[in-house]
């Protein structure tokens, strides 16, 4: 959220976020050549469906020109004949026929180009999609720290949409150059003067829309990253409704999305602008070759160089030529944007792949799309609770160390406190160990064996994790713990008790059945982390990793919870912050700026002052928390 102010005044400028184009470097050549790669590039995704729809835009410009030479014959030798002396009922109807058929075979070209091209559309987006999924699930937490998530909503949806905008009018235009091609050789048949219109229309509606296309390309970017910008306004406002409401943040948070979105329509009005100008210019540009022709024409009639019908075909062709004009002005109108908007999408496609998201034995490159028939890796960990080893483990973000050369053991069933102050890298650990981010130096080994070299699968089932901000999705309590896996009712009812969820589950509307808010927020936030708790321990993790998973749990609750948990064959690594959980823990490791400051038991460690300073601020603490929560339902949680 943004710092709070309550000021009924618009935020400046500075305050909202900038466009930011570093990422939308020009490729080599101009908007026009970038456009036509870009084609290239639909066209690789799906060569069959397009040359079909290119088929029916091809065949439909030959029709066109077909109808149009059939008109011409039928205006020197049907109309005309028919005002002189009459033409036979056989003639008038094989005219009729012959347009008839040739009208026919347009309407079927059109509905082959329209199918076809809808066809490449959605099957390029569906690619795109598919593409920007993948990544998506591999990308580690440093890209998406570095990307608001409303920016990765709008690269999925809007970007992948607006880039593929030129697809659908793409056999048209093919068609229609096509359609000026053979119109160009028809009217040079007819009449050389009739073409030389045409070398004079044809290129000019070359250059302008070049023109157009070079011109609208950066405001076109702009406005792709102002919707992006406006996507991460409203997600975070969403996001944030809580603090939004409890802060009466409402009016500013209007504010800010209205300021984001009054630059949105000031790029938007400066591309209308371009446009207003090149749509009225490509409708006119046709409309003047008919006068022009209609000029030529006549005075080539009047001196018999040329006949009535082939002037009635030229003026066809040209009437039929300023329709489709427009298309092809769309076309060079989507071309900017479209570039622009896959530039966007191929920069979140060129993040880097998690390495904890691989196999050992792939690559960055061959990991997305690798064949998933191949034979399984072989389990490396032993059975059984597994041994942590850290070994001189550092870690940077942004340049800052914030884990500097830690090492310690936790024996296989074990369970070992992290304490320390806020920032001293506790949580940045428990990251480490389930390989969301990648140490600097060291490694941690599981079992004997560095967690680098271990099939993500079987790193994910060997450990489990809570954290303290649980995350439950809007749907049932029973899938939220089950999570795609196939539980019996047993072991949902085990890991919900071992959670101590079990007592409030009962009491649901639907029990287990009952369908939770987004985020989880029909729960309190205790019954949250309870639920999450269930999650992590329903797949019976030999190494499990707690960080601040109990903070909003009753301490009485807590309590009972880790005192289950060190019954059972699992090691367990503890970011505590109560005196309870810390007493319960065989070994404490205390943490201090990153780095380890002391390590022991309880009594041992009471000799370093920090220490006991920062366990007497634990006790404090949780005497407040203990009368605070005395006359509550222990089974309720956290009032709400």
């Amino acid at each position: 959220m943004t710092a709070l102010s309550h000021s009924s005044e618009a935020p400046p400028e500075d305050e909202i976020p900038q466009a930011s184009d570093s990422h939308l470097d020009e490729q080599a050549g101009s908007p026009t050549r970038q456009g036509v790669a870009l084609i290239a590039r639909f066209v690789r995704m799906h060569p069959s469906s397009f040359f079909m729809s290119l088929l029916g835009g091809v065949s439909w410009a030959l029709l066109v020109v077909g109808a149009t030479y059939i008109l011409g014959r039928i205006t020197d030798e049907v109309i005309e004949p028919a005002f002189d002396g009459g033409v036979s009922a056989s003639t008038v109807w094989l005219a009729v026929a012959a347009m008839f058929v040739v009208a026919l075979l347009r309407g079927l070209s059109v509905g082959i180009r329209r199918w076809f091209g809808s066809l490449t559309e959605t099957r390029s987006q569906a690619t795109l999609r598919t593409e920007v999924t993948d990544r998506l699930l591999v990308m580690p937490m440093s890209s998406y720290r570095r990307h608001p998530t409303g920016e990765l909503l709008a690269n999925a949806d809007v970007d992948i949409t607006t880039g593929t905008q030129l697809l659908m009018p793409l056999p048209f235009s093919v068609g229609v150059i096509a359609l000026a091609a053979v119109s160009l050789v028809s009217l040079f048949t007819a009449d050389p003067s009739f073409a030389l219109v045409a070398l004079v229309l044809f290129p000019a509606l070359a250059f302008l829309s070049r023109y157009y296309t070079n011109k609208v390309n950066g405001p076109a970017a702009q406005v792709q990253a102002r919707l992006g910008q406006v996507s991460s306004i409203a997600h975070e406002s969403f996001d944030g409704a809580l603090v939004v409401k409890t802060l009466g943040r409402e009016g500013d948070e209007d504010l800010r999305f209205q300021a984001a979105s009054n630059q949105l329509r000031t790029e938007r009005l400066v591309v209308a602008n371009m446009t207003s100008v090149f749509q009225p210019l490509i409708d006119l540009l046709p409309n003047l070759g008919i006068i022009a022709l209609l000029l030529v024409g006549s005075w080539q009639v009047d001196h018999g160089e040329a006949t009535v019908g082939q002037l009635v075909q030229a003026v066809a062709l040209f009437g039929w030529l300023a329709f489709p004009m427009r298309i092809v002005g769309f076309m060079f109108e989507s071309m900017p944007r479209s570039v622009v908007s896959v530039k966007r999408v191929d920069a979140l496609l060129a993040e880097p792949i998690d390495p904890a998201a691989q196999t050992p034995a792939l690559s960055n490159e061959d990991s997305v799309g690798a064949d998933q028939t191949a034979e399984p890796v072989a389990e490396l960990l032993p059975k059984g609770p597994l041994a942590v080893e850290v070994n001189g483990v550092s870690f940077e973000y942004g340049g800052t160390a914030v884990l500097s050369g830690l090492t310690f053991t936790a024996a296989a069933g074990e369970t070992v406190a992290l304490v320390g102050s806020t920032g001293s890298g506790r949580s940045t650990l428990t990251n480490l160990m389930m390989r969301l981010d990648e140490p600097s130096a060291g490694q941690i080994l599981l079992g004997g064996v560095p967690i680098t070299q271990l099939n993500p699968d079987e790193l994910r089932s060997a450990v489990s994790v809570a954290f303290q901000e649980s995350f439950l999705f809007a749907s049932t309590i029973a899938s939220n713990v089950s999570m795609g896996r196939d539980l019996t009712q047993e072991q949902l009812d085990d890991a919900l008790d071992r959670s101590r969820a079990k007592k409030f589950v009962a009491k649901l509307p639907m029990a287990q059945d009952t369908v939770l808010g987004e985020r989880g927020v029909t729960l309190s936030g205790g019954q949250r982390q309870r639920v999450a708790l269930a999650r992590a321990l329903a797949r019976e993790p030999r190494v499990l990793l707690l960080d601040d998973a109990t903070s909003a749990v009753d301490p009485v609750i807590e309590a009972e919870i880790l005192g289950g948990l060190r019954t059972s064959d699992t090691t367990m690594l503890i970011v505590a912050h109560r005196l309870s959980t810390i007493l319960l823990a065989d070994k404490i490791v205390h943490l201090e700026d990153g780095r380890i400051r002391s390590e022991g038991t309880h009594e041992e460690l009471l000799a370093d002052p920090e220490y006991a300073a920062l366990v007497r601020a634990y006790e404090s603490e949780e005497t407040r928390e203990h009368d605070q929560h005395f006359a509550e339902d222990p089974d309720a949680g956290l009032a709400k």
